[in-house]
């Protein structure tokens, strides 16, 4: 099996319809991780930098999954209006202690179609 990186930079208002359009599409799991950061213009009050919270949403998916996952996620959450977020993709060279999720992505590809 191949493996990608999903990684989301997104908006904490829509996160948790991120994470659950994701699942409905093929994503075994996820990691959200709380963050700062500046879009392209950036907000100053009183001469220091105002940083928007974001949340950091990361999903090791079946690489089969990838483009399904990113397609719903982009188009249910409007990823592309500006502030909701960014999605990527990185490939995995190597991967250990998924034996969990291997089995159910296992499970997976009896029933669905490809």
């Amino acid at each position: 099996m191949r493996f990608d990186l999903i990684v989301g930079f997104i908006n904490p208002n829509i996160t948790e319809k991120v994470i659950t359009t994701a699942k409905e599409s093929g994503a075994t799991g996820d990691v959200i991780i709380q963050g700062k950061g500046s879009g392209m213009e950036q907000s100053s009050f009183l001469g220091l930098s105002i940083q928007d919270k974001t949340d950091i949403v990361l999903f090791i998916v079946e690489e089969h999954h990838t483009n399904k996952i990113i397609k719903s996620v982009s188009k249910k959450c409007n990823i592309e209006k500006t502030g909701n977020g960014i999605l990527i993709v990185l490939s995995i060279d190597k991967v250990a202690g998924l034996s969990t999720q291997i089995k159910k992505i296992r499970e997976n590809l009896n029933t669905e179609q490809l």
